[in-house]
């Protein structure tokens, strides 16, 4: 499975971590900050990715809804017919519990809630796992 990771830039250690773990299980990870080099068009790339991949994870913070790239990724998941029940949000931080300014969609998707300094992703691969199947 092609999997994006949408998230805000200030989230992007957090993203890295998560998709060493999906990589470890088998999987291709995009990021951008593994694949857009200074002098790319990073339209034209993200769009593509967005376009081949077939799960779409978002990590849902508070700085999350302060990104205009992760606002334009989410509405993109969410028309795309080809990502249709492959969007997984993923609530983070000690307010994963009662997420504020969370679109109301998101939440009605299934949404994973995960806490800690030391996240367990075993939770999200598990969920990707049964996305491929």
């Amino acid at each position: 499975m092609k999997i994006f990771i949408s998230h805000a830039s200030k989230d992007a250690p957090i993203a890295r971590q998560l998709a060493e773990q999906l990589k470890a299980a088998g999987h291709s990870v995009w990021i951008p900050e593994n694949e857009i080099l200074p002098g790319d068009n990073w339209a034209k790339k993200l769009g593509q990715a967005l376009e081949d991949s077939d799960i779409i994870i978002v990590l849902v913070t508070r700085q999350a809804f302060d990104s205009e790239s992760v606002t334009r990724e989410i509405q993109y998941a969410l028309t795309a017919d080809h990502i249709k029940g492959r969007v997984i949000p993923i609530f983070l931080g000690p307010d994963s519990k009662k997420p504020t300014q969370v679109p109301w969609i998101l939440q009605k998707l299934d949404p994973l809630r995960i806490r800690g300094k030391k996240p367990d992703w075993q939770k999200v691969i598990d969920k990707v796992h049964s996305l491929a199947s």
